[in-house]
């Protein structure tokens, strides 16, 4: 027994599309008013990532970092001159001694500092070889008195300083060298003194 050929289907009937209502109209219509459309946006974006115009002047480039100079060297600074050191003493030779002793070169001047304080007599014996410095004198006598061992005398006291005076440096820019006199100009109380020349 043959079965029946199958019965073919039907396409199905297209759906009819349901119109709005005037409520969903208005509804609709309102909201399509306030949206906006994508592409403006779009555009605004390519607009801000557009390269940049060749004609547009060159100030609207980046600007390159600045070179940096080498540091500058300071000048050197020069160091203040030290004042030149006082020349130290040198004694009198034996002839020179000898001749002074003798007479037979002269002592240019002669200073006593008998009775004087150690401050009176430290200025007075500056003084004076200050001036026999300017005025050019070779050879001079300062007389300071032999004193006693032990006693406490002044003459003493200057037997003892003068030399370590003419020692210090402001005396010996002005003085050469010193010794002992003759017993005839006063022996141990008393001293040659050769005083420096000056430089003009």
């Amino acid at each position: 027994m043959k079965r029946p050929p199958p019965i073919p289907e039907l396409p199905a009937a297209p759906r009819r599309r349901r119109s709005l209502s005037e409520e969903e109209r208005t509804l609709w219509e309102s909201v399509a008013k306030q949206t906006k459309p994508l592409r403006k946006r779009a555009r605004a974006a390519k607009a801000q990532i557009a390269p940049p115009d060749p004609a547009t002047p060159a100030a609207a480039k980046p600007a390159t970092p600045p070179k940096l100079l080498p540091p500058a060297k300071l000048p050197r600074v020069a160091r203040p001159a030290l004042p030149p050191t006082a020349p130290p003493l040198a004694p009198l030779g034996r002839r020179e001694r000898s001749q002074l002793s003798r007479g037979r070169k002269e002592i240019d001047a002669r200073l006593d500092l008998h009775g004087m304080t150690q401050t009176r007599a430290h200025r007075v014996l500056f003084g004076f070889l200050q001036r026999a410095h300017s005025e050019g004198l070779t050879f001079v006598l300062v007389i300071t008195g032999k004193g006693k061992i032990g006693a406490e005398s002044e003459r003493g006291v200057l037997r003892r300083q003068v030399p370590q005076w003419l020692s210090l440096p402001e005396f010996r820019s002005l003085v050469v060298g010193f010794e002992e006199a003759h017993i005839g100009h006063g022996g141990e109380g008393a001293l040659y003194v050769r005083v420096r020349r000056s430089r003009i």
